[in-house]
């Protein structure tokens, strides 16, 4: 008698799982949201060309690419830059993904309203100060390019600009006259 109730029981949990498991798991599949990735080479390339542009400039800097997480995908560090320049590049990229805007506008932001100076402080990864900016296609933010080692934020921002140019991201800093 018992193999006889054992057996129904699972006759009847298959059925179940048969008729509203394959209802069910496509109904909430297709619930799930998309989001765009940042290739590996096409971080690379930013950081690259971002780099390139500096030291076309006569500056010794690193270059830091991360995706929307904050997650290092291409780091390049110039001949000759400094040691800091690692972590301030990657704390720039970090800051501009996650914040969603140019560290430049960041700074400027906490200067003009004091009760934000507490983004400074939200964790030990963010870093305000010029030369990170948010890399954006079609609305969507992938990640963050930072720069670091120029002498002057608005030079770093202009090497991570290149960056985004090399790979047709939408531009955060207005273009040279």
């Amino acid at each position: 008698m018992p193999t006889t109730s054992c057996s129904s029981w699972m006759i009847a949990l298959t059925l179940v799982v048969l008729t509203f498991g394959s209802i069910g798991v496509p109904a909430f599949a297709d619930e799930l949201p998309r989001e765009a990735g940042l290739p590996l080479a096409m971080a690379a390339k930013a950081a690259h060309a971002a780099l390139e542009k500096c030291k076309a400039d006569g500056y010794k800097v690193t270059a830091t690419v991360v995706d929307r997480m904050g997650v290092v995908r291409a780091l390049l560090r110039g001949d000759g830059a400094g040691p800091h320049t690692v972590d301030s590049s990657t704390k720039k990229a970090y800051t501009a993904a996650s914040l969603r805007r140019p560290t430049s506008e960041l700074a400027e932001l906490i200067t003009k309203v004091p009760t934000l100076q507490a983004l400074r402080d939200m964790n030990d990864r963010v870093l305000i100060l010029g030369g990170g900016l948010p890399i954006e296609f079609n609305g969507e933010v992938v990640g963050g390019i930072g720069v670091g080692g120029a002498p002057g934020a608005h030079l770093d921002d202009a090497c991570s600009q290149a960056g985004l140019d090399a790979i047709g991201a939408a531009a955060k800093i207005p273009a040279a006259k």
